[in-house]
C-alpha cells in the first residue's frame, strides 16, 4: 500500500519532520467569512476602521507596514499581527480612524442573546479592579435598530458579572475610560472588540485652532496618498483653510508617523501594555526621509492663514511649509514641477457667492497657469465640476462626512490631446483606466450609507419611549401615495450638510504664488511634539512628565 503524502513528508528526513511540526505549532487556522486564513500563534485578528472610499488606500498602508492577511471590507480593513503590529498601526497609519482588537464573535437574534454572550466572557482579564470602561455600538441589523439599547445591554452584562463575582462593580466613564469596548452587529453577527486607539486617530494633536468646516485629517491624508505623491515635487493647496492638506502632505513627504503628536493611545491603559516596546516604536525614526521640495498653502481669508500658520508651527514643519494670503484668481505658474490638491467650497455648510464662477475661475487658472502639472479637486456638486471646464482623467468616489463627493484628477497640458500623447504624455495610467471602467462604483455604497443615516436617526430616540422614526417616515410616505408601491428617497439628496473653505468677501490680494517664505520664525525640521502633546525640540519621550 502506497504511503500517503503526509506519511511520505513525515518520513523523508528528520529535518523536514521538525520543520513540519514547527509549522503546525506556529500557525492556527481561522475561518474568516468564506475564507480560511492562517495566523501565527503570537498574532491575532485586528480591524482598522476608515472612511468609505479610503479602504484600498488603508489596505496598501497596512501591507507596506507588514501586516498579514489584509482584507478590504466596508469602511474597514481586517488584518492580523502581533502586539507590535497593533502599536505600529495606531502610531504609523495615516488613513485609519481606529484600530480594534476583536475578543469575541457570536450570533445574536435578540437583546437577551447579546447579554448572555457578553456575560460568558471573563471580564476580570480585561477590566482590573478600580478601572473604568465605556462601550461604543455600531448596529446594522433589522433586529437591533437602536445602538444605545445594545450599549446598555453590554454594560449591564459586564456590571452584573462583576457584582455577582466580587460584590462590586466597575464604573462607567464616557469621557476618559481605562478600557474602551466596541460592539459591531451586522444582522445577527456580532463582534466585540477592544478599542486600542481611544480618541479617533484623525485627532493627530497638532491642530491648535480651526476654521469653519475643516477637512478631516484622515481624509486629507487619503486624498494625498490617492494622488501617488510622496514628496517628489512641490505641493500646492491654493485654498488651504487651517492647513490640513499641507501638514498631512509634509508628514507623508517625510514618512513621519502621524501618531507622534498624540498624547496617548487606549492600549497604554491595558493590563498587558508593553511600555518598552512602544517606546522603541515611538523613538524609531529610521524610516523618516529628507524632503527636498516645498509645500505652499494659500487662502484669501487672513484669519485662515493665521490659523494654518499656527498649526504648521505646532507641527514643527515651518521649514517645509509656507502659508500665505493670496487669491486663487491671482495664481501664477509655479517655478518648479508641482502637484496641486484643493478642496474648494461646495456651497453646503459655507455660503459662497457666485459658486459656479469660482469653479470656472479654478478651471481657467489651471488651464493657463498650471501646464505640465497635475491638479486634483475634491467637490460634491456635478455642476461645480462642469464649471471647471476640463476633462478629468479619473474620478474617485469618496465620502466627506455624509456627502458623496468625487476626487478628480486633471492632467494639464498645452496644445491638443493628440500632441500631448505623441510627446509621451500619459493622461490615464493603466490602473486609472481599470478603475474608470468599473461599473456602479458610485452606487454600491449608497444603500448602505442610507441605512446608516436611518440608524443614526433611530438612535436619537430615548430607549424608554422608542419609536422607529425611519419606519414611521416610510409609513407616512406610503400613506401619502395612497398605499401604493414605496419609492426610496433620492440618495443624492438625502445627505447632510458639508463643509468647505471660505472665500471671505472676495478681497483681492496683489500677492502672487511665488516661492517666497512667509517670514515667520522657523523651528527647524527636527521640531516635534513630545509624548504629552506639548511642543519640544526632541521627540524622545519623558515618562515622568504630567
Amino acid at each position: 500500500m502506497a504511503d500517503s503524502p503526509t506519511t511520505t513528508k513525515l518520513n523523508s528526513t528528520k529535518q523536514q519532520t521538525d520543520k513540519w511540526f514547527y509549522r503546525k505549532k506556529s500557525l492556527k487556522t481561522v475561518r474568516n467569512n468564506k475564507n480560511i486564513i492562517e495566523i501565527k500563534m503570537n498574532e491575532f485578528e485586528l480591524i482598522a476602521k476608515t472612511f468609505m472610499g479610503l479602504e484600498p488606500v488603508l489596505a496598501k498602508e497596512l501591507t507596506q507596514l507588514g501586516a498579514n492577511n489584509v482584507e478590504i471590507g466596508r469602511r474597514m480593513v481586517s488584518f492580523t499581527g502581533d502586539k507590535e503590529m497593533m502599536y505600529r498601526a495606531n502610531f504609523q497609519l495615516h488613513t485609519a480612524i481606529r484600530i480594534l482588537k476583536p475578543i469575541a464573535k457570536f450570533k445574536a437574534a435578540s437583546a437577551d442573546d447579546v447579554y448572555e454572550e457578553i456575560k460568558k466572557i471573563d471580564w476580570s482579564q480585561y477590566i482590573e479592579k478600580g478601572k473604568t470602561f465605556s462601550v461604543d455600538s455600531v448596529v446594522y441589523s433589522e433586529e437591533f435598530r437602536n445602538s444605545r439599547f445594545v450599549t446598555y445591554k453590554v454594560k449591564d452584562a459586564i456590571v452584573d458579572q462583576f457584582r455577582e463575582k466580587t460584590g462590586t462593580r466597575p464604573n462607567i466613564s464616557v469621557s476618559n475610560p481605562d478600557i474602551r469596548l466596541n460592539i459591531h452587529i451586522a444582522e445577527t453577527a456580532a463582534t466585540l472588540s477592544l478599542d486600542s486607539s481611544g480618541e479617533s486617530l484623525h485627532r493627530r494633536g497638532y491642530r491648535q485652532e480651526s476654521v469653519e468646516a475643516p477637512l478631516n485629517e484622515v481624509l486629507a491624508a487619503g486624498m494625498i496618498l490617492m494622488t501617488g505623491w510622496h514628496g517628489e515635487t512641490d505641493f500646492i493647496d491654493p485654498m488651504c483653510g487651517s492647513g490640513t492638506l499641507a501638514i498631512e502632505a509634509a508628514l507623508i513627504a517625510h514618512n513621519m508617523s502621524p501618531g507622534v503628536f498624540r498624547k496617548e493611545f487606549a492600549f497604554e491603559k491595558w493590563p498587558d501594555y508593553d511600555a518598552e516596546l512602544f517606546d522603541t516604536i515611538y523613538n524609531d525614526d529610521s524610516q523618516e526621509r529628507e524632503f527636498t521640495h516645498h509645500i505652499y498653502g494659500y487662502d484669501i481669508d487672513m484669519k485662515a492663514v493665521n490659523t494654518a500658520r499656527l498649526n504648521v508651527r505646532a507641527a514643527g514643519l515651518t521649514n517645509d511649509i509656507t502659508i500665505d494670503c493670496a487669491d486663487f484668481k491671482d495664481f501664477t505658474k509655479p517655478a518648479e514641477k508641482s502637484i496641486l490638491v484643493v478642496n474648494p467650497p461646495y456651497g453646503e455648510r459655507i455660503s459662497t457667492p457666485n459658486l459656479l464662477n469660482t469653479y470656472k475661475m479654478i478651471g481657467e487658472r489651471l488651464k493657463h497657469a498650471f501646464m505640465g502639472n497635475e491638479a486634483w479637486v475634491l467637490s460634491y456638486r456635478q455642476e461645480c465640476f462642469e464649471a471647471i471646464g476640463l476633462k478629468p482623467s479619473i474620478k474617485i468616489p469618496v465620502y466627506n462626512g455624509s456627502l458623496e463627493c468625487e476626487f478628480r484628477k486633471y492632467s494639464i497640458f498645452d496644445g491638443t490631446m493628440k500632441d500631448f500623447r505623441q510627446e509621451g504624455g500619459i493622461v490615464k495610467t493603466e490602473e486609472e483606466k481599470r478603475q474608470m471602467a468599473e461599473k456602479h462604483r458610485f452606487k454600491k455604497n449608497r444603500e448602505f450609507k442610507k441605512r446608516l443615516d436611518e440608524d443614526e436617526e433611530n438612535a436619537e430616540a430615548d430607549i424608554r419611549s422608542f419609536k422607529f422614526r425611519s419606519m414611521e417616515r416610510r409609513k407616512d410616505n406610503d400613506d401619502r401615495r395612497g398605499g401604493g408601491k414605496r419609492f426610496d428617497r433620492d440618495d443624492d439628496k438625502s445627505f447632510g450638510k458639508r463643509g468647505g473653505k471660505s472665500f471671505g468677501r472676495g478681497r483681492d490680494d496683489d500677492r502672487s504664488f511665488g516661492r517666497g517664505r512667509d517670514g515667520e520664525k522657523s523651528f527647524g525640521k527636527g521640531f516635534k511634539s513630545d509624548r504629552k502633546g506639548g511642543k519640544g525640540f526632541n521627540k524622545k519621550r519623558f515618562d515622568n512628565e504630567d
